[in-house]
């Protein structure tokens, strides 16, 4: 299993250079054809074509395209993306102070998503062949059909305004000092042994990740629900129904078993897209993350703020993606073997 483990790795890595290369290029070619100047906002009215030659010089926008790539991939290599324009910030520091506070909502999201969706995933495999089964599975259809933004939106509304039982702007209460340990404020609340802290963080959390977690779960749910009826006629859960072993045994300890990796390659696959997912809902709540750095960026025309973010959600994606092949080794009895 190690040597399978060390393989994936490896290819992994093998694919993750020239995946960014592209990407950065892509990123960087699409932002310099735009119509766009990314110093218009931050040239004084009294400066000298000097001064501004000068500023062209200082953010790598002096030459032609392929010169400007190549002196911002010299500084990437050794860890520099650049200077934000007009967030006034390296590049570095700005996604370092954001890409915590995005983290712990897309996994935050991620959690209530395996709770619902294995929940209600469970609840609708066992409903099948009974009345309700249609009204269970055309639940699940509706709740797919509507966007992670929308079901921000009524959760303001049922939540924030209606009921006014938990608040949907920022990342913590406004009377908090973040510590300034890892960015990490749940982690950094039990390191500082700060309770009331940790408990703000929790109630702004619940609405943006369960937003993201209502649009995510009912694929869950309808992927584990065919799983199941994939292996529920299998040898191995006929003999244990001749053992006497109870349905609700069989389903837990021997269908779900094998029922849980194809849903789990899909969860590996789609927390790309949830993790990206996040800019919209961290808008809508004001949460202070790395979809709310891009979108500052975006309306500062901040070329290198853009493409730093794009990295990041780059690496996002293909790391996840390596977790879910080594979690898919460890947990497949198959390859194990192998």
């Amino acid at each position: 299993m190690l040597r399978l483990i060390l393989g994936i790795l490896v290819r992994r890595l093998a694919v993750l250079v020239p995946m960014l290369l592209i990407v950065s290029v892509m990123v960087f070619v699409i932002l310099r054809l735009l119509p766009a100047d990314p110093l218009a906002l931050v040239i004084p009215p009294n400066a000298t074509p000097a001064d501004v030659a000068e500023l062209r010089a200082y953010h790598g926008l002096d030459g032609g395209i392929v010169e400007q790539y190549v002196v911002w991939l010299e500084r990437a290599v050794q860890g520099d993306l650049g200077h934000g324009i007009g967030l006034r910030d390296t590049v570095m520091n700005l996604i370092g102070e954001t890409l915590p506070a995005t983290i712990e909502l897309a996994l935050f999201a991620l959690v209530l998503s395996l709770i619902i969706g294995f929940g209600g995933g469970l609840v609708m495999f066992r409903l099948r062949g009974t009345r309700r089964e249609a009204a269970a599975d055309l639940t699940s259809i509706a709740m797919l059909s509507i966007p992670d933004f929308l079901w921000a939106l009524f959760l303001i509304l049922a939540f924030g305004v209606g009921w006014a039982v938990l608040p949907f702007s920022g990342r913590v209460a406004p009377g908090f000092a973040l510590p300034d340990i890892t960015g990490f404020v749940f982690i950094d609340a039990i390191i500082t042994a700060q309770g009331d802290l940790f408990l703000s963080a929790l109630e702004h959390i619940l609405l943006p990740g369960l937003a993201l977690a209502l649009a995510f779960s009912p694929l869950i749910m309808r992927v584990l629900r065919s799983s199941l009826m994939d292996v529920i006629n299998e040898d191995y859960i006929q003999l244990a129904r001749l053992r006497g072993v109870g349905e609700g045994r069989i389903l837990l300890r021997h269908a779900l078993k094998n029922a849980v990796l194809p849903t789990l390659t899909l969860v590996g696959v789609q927390f790309g897209f949830l993790f990206g997912g996040t800019l919209l809902v961290e808008i809508i709540f004001a949460y202070p993350g790395i979809g709310n750095l891009m979108v500052k960026a975006i309306r500062n025309t901040d070329f290198p703020v853009i493409q730093g973010v794009a990295l990041t959600y780059c690496i996002a994606v293909l790391v996840t993606n390596l977790v879910v092949d080594v979690s898919y080794v460890i947990l497949n009895p198959k390859l194990r073997a192998a």
